[in-house]
């Protein structure tokens, strides 16, 4: 289930930040902020993104580096919140 998260959450990076340079060696674990990938506006566009995309409101707590500073940590994010709009829809 990850995998399509994943390719989706790259190709916007690659698309809105790196103006789709495909050449671009954009690794799971590497800090979109510290590699200037990103800045706080670009933080902004990213989250209107993941709740475009995915379905879901971030909460403003959620708004951290823990969360969207990789590709990594925001698939295993958009994830786990997948995950409980599934299960929040099925006990409804």
């Amino acid at each position: 289930m990850t995998q399509p998260i994943k390719d989706s959450i790259k190709a916007f990076i690659i698309e809105n930040f790196l103006f789709g340079d495909t050449a671009y060696d954009l690794q799971d674990d590497a800090s979109l902020i510290e590699n200037e990938v990103i800045d706080s506006t670009g933080v902004l566009e990213l989250v209107a993104f993941i709740e475009d995309q995915f379905g879901f409101v971030m909460a403003d707590a959620d708004i951290v580096p823990a969360n969207l500073d990789s590709v990594a940590r925001i698939t295993a994010f958009v994830a786990r919140h997948a995950g409980e709009n599934a299960l929040n829809k099925k006990s409804a």
